[in-house]
């Protein structure tokens, strides 16, 4: 006898079986997981044998898991239960995994010995590690390099199962292959291996040339430049294409394609919740109290970085004009004008499209870092002391509270009780800068059909950002929101081809009274004419 389905649903009951390719996926995986956890107390004579295993096996066992649950299911999206499911909505095993998750981060960032990480010989699971890292680099492992190892491997692995799931969508398997590549080769493999150009007499950074700033929170500290300028002509091409990342690379890219050319196809962090954080991102919180609290918090920590980087290089510049023709003065008063006219500029001429609580911030924000330059421009600053601090520990604090806390405890760590990308929306300052560019200079937008739309609210539950994407679509308005990746997750989602990712010209970008009709019918067009 059949099984009676007793809902109402069209997509069925979820199922609350594994079927016998997940339990093997499931096996294998955890199987490699014990492996790398038990060499926390057992030495193993052949690491490089072990080690090969238990990232196989961890690989093998998320691709096994994968195909048991997508890929014999036909194209299209699938909701697959996801509120019914206790790891995917804030149930028991979720709360167990985020608890894990960030005792991991904790560990690792402030408790590394605990993981057998030690100058003098490593331990433990670091020392598992160590013929990979020799294989590479030729130096012992770091707690840094396990952490890269198995954040690539959860990046590739996962990125299969998104692929699998989105097999429907082009764009989520072309964007997916785009962050599968930068994190392979140019945040794992291309730095590591870098460390075998260098000998006694040269000595190249690490250096991952995908993580610009203000993401890569110390790429100008006084140590990070002397290494460039001491690695000679390949170290100086080094820093000259990080300023230039910074001042024109990235926002020609994000004029031309919004921040999702870095945050959906590039960005390691981006990465991993795309892929990893998948099954989570329903949970981002939907409401305007979480959208308030988002827009203030992510430019207050961009405004952080920005006086801190401030302060740490103008510590290591000097007075005398005749020796550097970069001074601590010309160095401050060129970083007051720039934000002066940046923010002159964009009063003048996108003034219209801010909204009031955003004009407020934006004058705030400006007194407060042209009071701190200005205090630290005509306050002594012997002993690299700044506005009662002293530059180094400003840098401390930060790479403390943002680096560490928020991007990695918090961000990845709470991924199965806040969603998938809380770092990205609430404290990302690379977001932030780029959020601001793609809502007043960019041409992307996500363009809706109002006419088409059934009102199933598939894109904003699956919003990773927080969008409330249906609103929006209800009454056929472009979505244009400095918060958005340009993951595309809402058009893939959505059954009835309602929402599509576009770079059109500027000029009516943002349509907040127009009301569509059918696929190309624009009401109030029609209104206007009469």
């Amino acid at each position: 006898m059949g099984t009676i389905q007793r809902n109402m649903s069209l997509t069925g009951n979820a199922s609350d079986t594994l079927n016998t390719l997940q339990k093997l996926g499931t096996v294998i995986g955890l199987g490699g997981l014990a492996i790398i956890v038990f060499s926390l107390f057992n030495n193993f004579q052949n690491k490089a044998l072990w080690l090969f295993i238990a990232l196989a096996a961890i690989t093998a066992g998320v691709i096994l898991y994968s195909k048991g649950l997508y890929a014999n299911k036909p194209a299209g999206i699938k909701n697959h239960g996801v509120w019914f499911k206790s790891i995917s909505s804030r149930g028991f095993w979720g709360w167990i995994t985020g608890i894990t998750l960030t005792g991991f981060y904790i560990i690792l960032y402030f408790y590394e010995e605990l993981l057998g990480a030690n100058p003098n010989g490593n331990t433990g699971i670091v020392a598992l590690f160590d013929p990979l890292s020799y294989f590479l680099s030729g130096n012992a492992a770091s707690q840094w390099f396990v952490y890269g190892t198995l954040y690539t491997i959860a990046i590739f692995a996962f990125g299969i199962k998104f692929i699998w799931k989105y097999k429907h969508n082009k764009y989520e398997q072309l964007r997916t292959v785009s962050v599968m590549f930068f994190q392979t080769a140019f945040a794992f493999l291309i730095p590591e291996l870098m460390s075998r150009l260098n000998n006694d007499s040269f000595s190249l950074p690490y250096n991952d040339l995908k993580n610009m700033w203000p993401l890569n929170y110390y790429a100008f500290d006084g140590w990070r430049v002397d290494q460039f300028i001491n690695a000679e002509t390949i170290g100086i091409a080094f820093l000259l294409f990080a300023i230039l990342s910074i001042f024109v690379i990235s926002p020609i890219l994000t004029y031309k394609y919004g921040k999702r050319w870095y945050c959906s196809w590039v960005c390691g962090c981006g990465g991993l919740a795309e892929t990893a954080g998948d099954s989570f991102r329903q949970l981002s919180d939907k409401s305007m109290f979480a959208w308030k609290v988002e827009r203030w918090v992510i430019y207050s920590v961009l405004v952080f970085s920005v006086v801190m980087t401030t302060a740490v290089i103008s510590t290591y510049l000097g007075y005398d004009s005749e020796k550097y023709w970069l001074t601590k003065d010309v160095f401050l008063i060129g970083v007051a004008v720039f934000l002066g006219i940046l923010f002159a500029a964009i009063w003048y001429f996108k003034k219209e499209e801010l909204a009031k609580d955003a004009r407020y911030g934006a004058i705030g924000y400006l007194v407060i870092v042209l009071a701190l330059i200005a205090i630290h421009y005509f306050t002594n600053t012997a002993n690299n002391k700044i506005f009662l601090f002293e530059a180094s520990k400003l840098r401390s604090v930060y790479g403390f509270l943002i680096g560490a806390i928020f991007s990695g405890v918090i961000g990845t760590g709470f991924y199965p009780i806040f969603g998938n990308r809380v770092w990205c929306r609430m404290g990302c300052p690379m977001a932030g800068i780029l959020g601001i560019q793609q809502r007043l200079f960019s041409k992307f937008r996500i363009t809706t059909n109002g006419g088409q739309c059934i009102s199933c609210g598939n894109c904003s539950t699956y919003c990773e950002q927080g969008i409330d994407v249906r609103a929006y679509a209800q009454k056929g308005e472009n979505i244009v929101r400095a918060s958005c990746v340009g993951c595309g997750i809402c058009s893939a989602v959505c059954p009835r081809g309602v929402l599509k990712l576009e770079n059109g010209p500027l000029e009516n970008r943002i349509n907040p009274t127009d009301v569509l009709l059918g696929n190309d019918v624009d009401l109030m067009d029609l209104v206007n004419k009469k």
